[in-house]
């Protein structure tokens, strides 16, 4: 067996960080401070990169069976179309995106850790590091105390973590408040499409789901703290489409969010590695999110991998090298934002320009390669 690494937080980052590092024979202990795994659908995405990154664990043929397959993104005004990004050209064995649940994705990776023998411990939160030449302790909120070789934080954008090795979070605030929700809708929606509808009313996306059900999600001035059938049909009726409009008959859950936009100054020090959220937050505008923690998570495990191997500046690489690729990717996802939520006065003409860009071939495949992950480094 090799080193021992202490994994904190279970979301779907650090499960494929404690995926690979058992697939690799470690010593894995994993922690999350929820009493229960995700019960929410919250991330909804996965992308074609982060399929291929699954790949060596067993898993994306599971994901891929379970989700729903979307062929393109298409802008509207409306019913007026004004770009359409299609992924049927990807070069990759996965020329699409798929919706699936986060509580699914979840799901999917613990029933690979327990293959392993690696189950999650909890309710259990980190609430303190220290490191030694030889390891890392952690306290847990229990107090009891974790003994390890090496550390994976993904312990979240509040992550106890990152505050303890004292790494600066850099970023803001939207002014925006952002509404959720996951609805069963009827009505002129197609299903194998996710759409953003930039109205004069302001932004609303609409995706399908597994099981019938369509996520919305919107920028509002104030979002209600569970917003219900009445809230959610508002939005589409001011922001949706005209001609065909569509009726809500369910909310299954919903919620209010405010965004940031943040990168840790560096993704680690000595025997510790931040990935996902206590590395970088960001717009849920092109669905990157969850798409590039998974990325973290996959190459943090292997960085530390190459330091128990006698390469220890893997680790440091990772910790440097990786925050240029996250604030690449937190830029495209603020640019997204920024043309959603633009004022008022402005959108005509940004309406208009959007539309320009939907004759060009390259712009528009280009796009669909940011937004698969297949555009970026790995570093």
């Amino acid at each position: 067996m090799k080193p021992s690494v202490l994994v904190a937080g279970a979301g779907p980052t650090g499960l494929t960080a404690a995926l690979e590092l058992a697939r690799a024979d470690h010593d894995v202990m994993i922690v999350d401070a929820k009493p229960s795994g995700a019960n929410t659908s919250r991330a909804a995405v996965i992308h074609a990169r982060t399929l291929e990154v699954l790949e060596p664990s067993g898993v994306t043929s599971e994901l891929i069976e379970r989700g729903l397959k979307v062929s393109t993104f298409t802008v509207r005004d409306r019913d007026r179309s004004l770009l359409s990004i299609g992924f049927g050209n990807l070069d990759t064995a996965y020329p699409y995106t798929l919706m699936l649940s986060q509580a699914e994705t979840e799901s999917v990776l613990v029933s690979a850790l327990a293959d392993h023998g690696v189950a999650v411990r909890r309710p259990a939160r980190v609430v303190g590091v220290s490191q030694r030449l030889t390891g890392v302790q952690a306290m847990l909120e229990d107090g009891s105390v974790v003994a390890a070789d090496y550390l994976v934080a993904a312990d979240g954008a509040q992550s106890t973590v990152r505050d303890a090795l004292g790494i600066p979070f850099t970023g803001g605030t939207y002014d925006e408040s952002f509404v959720l929700a996951d609805v069963r809708l009827t009505g002129g929606m197609p299903r194998d499409q996710v759409f953003l509808f930039f109205s004069p009313a302001g932004l609303v996306v609409v995706a399908p789901l597994p099981g019938g059900f369509h996520r919305v999600v919107a920028t509002v001035d104030e979002a209600p703290e569970s917003p219900g059938i009445e809230f959610v049909q508002s939005i589409l009726d001011t922001r949706g489409p005209v001609q065909q409009p569509a009726s809500v008959q369910q909310v299954l859950w919903g919620s209010r969010f405010r965004v940031h936009h943040r990168v840790a100054d560096r993704f680690g020090e000595d025997r510790i590695l931040l990935v996902g959220d206590a590395a970088h937050v960001h717009s849920p505008a092109g669905g990157q999110g969850m798409n590039l923690g998974i990325e973290d998570g996959s190459l943090a495990a292997a960085a530390v991998d190459l330091a128990a191997a006698g390469h220890p500046d893997a680790m440091s690489r990772y910790a440097t090298d990786r925050p240029q690729v996250a604030a690449s990717v937190v830029s495209l996802a603020d640019r997204l934002t920024r043309l959603a939520t633009a004022p008022h006065i402005v959108r005509p003409v940004r309406n208009t320009a959007i539309g320009l860009l939907d004759h060009s071939s390259r712009f528009k495949d280009t796009l669909a390669q940011q937004l698969a992950g297949l555009s970026r480094g790995v570093a």
